[in-house]
């Protein structure tokens, strides 16, 4: 059922209406006392109609504030839907209920899920959302603010488990190394549970992401791990890099000839300086390595 907006009368104008019936009554009233029993019977009977009818146009007033809707309904039958801020007068016979259009949003609780490689992890999400269909978001579901918060809790749970924790290589996504990514998966995921309801969802961002206690200190070691062996990697890749470039600036001035093994010590030693964590101590060679 999609929304359809319905007109209504300004409540300024209907004021006027029942403000005019109000004196039509007491005058009416006041009348009642002069003599001829037709004209007071007369007087009687329209004075209890203008009455009637104030009552009735009382009862049609609604106030429809910013960011508000008002559904309309029939004995049952949805009618219409106004946005329109101010005081509105629609028929008294209809039933009228508010719903905020207004942005809102919510954080998800820590659940505890298995990520795609199966460790286990606890992971939250705030999500932002509004309503843009007043009729599906009261007809479509029951409760729609429940029906958002365990939708994406259930979204939120298919993610994790597409997804690593932390990926060991560039070219893996992971839930900790492509938020940017893995926010706009969830805020899909979400959208596509909860357009049925008539809402929108506006952001969707995870909020806490973690190992579960259990395994986060053997997690935290296979980090410390995965980091040095990539950082020394590195070094290595650099060492080797300078080492080749130092061989051939000596080769290409002349500054001395090398051969095989003479080639071997001194990247030997180069490579130790590069590489090594600590400085380095020099050591006078006062003789030659074929002695």
């Amino acid at each position: 059922m999609k929304e359809k907006l319905r007109g209504t009368i300004p409540g300024g104008l209907m004021l006027l209406v029942c403000l005019g019936l109000i004196i039509a009554s007491i005058f009416l009233i006041a009348q009642v006392g002069d003599p001829g029993e037709e004209g007071r019977a007369i007087r009687v009977v329209g004075a209890v109609v203008c009455a009637f009818a104030t009552l009735l146009v009382l009862g049609g007033f609604f106030i429809v504030s910013p960011n508000y809707g008002v559904v309309l309904q029939l004995f049952g039958d949805y009618k219409g839907s106004v946005r329109t801020p101010g005081l509105r007068w629609s028929s008294p016979f209809l039933s009228k209920r508010k719903v905020s259009l207004r942005i809102r949003n919510f954080e998800t609780q820590h659940l505890k899920v298995n990520d795609h490689t199966g460790n286990p992890i606890e992971i939250a999400a705030v999500v932002v959302w509004k309503v843009v269909d007043t009729a599906e978001a009261l007809f479509q579901v029951d409760a729609y603010d429940n029906y958002v918060h365990v939708q994406s809790e259930s979204a939120l749970r298919n993610l994790a488990t597409a997804y690593a924790y932390d990926a060991h290589d560039d070219a893996s996504m992971s839930l900790r190394g492509n938020t940017a990514d893995v926010a706009d998966h969830l805020r899909t995921e979400i959208q596509d549970r909860l357009s049925v309801a008539g809402v929108e969802v506006v952001e969707a961002r995870i909020s806490h992401l973690a190992y579960a206690p259990e395994i986060a200190a053997v997690m935290l070691q296979r980090q410390q791990a995965s980091a040095i062996i990539a950082a020394r990697s590195k070094i290595v890749e650099g060492a080797v890099g300078m080492v080749e470039m130092a061989l051939e600036l000596l080769a290409k001035k002349g500054v001395i000839e090398f051969d095989n093994e003479r080639k071997a010590a001194m990247v030997s030693n180069l490579l130790v300086v590069l590489c090594g964590e600590r400085a380095t101590q020099p050591v006078v060679n006062a003789g030659t390595i074929y002695q």
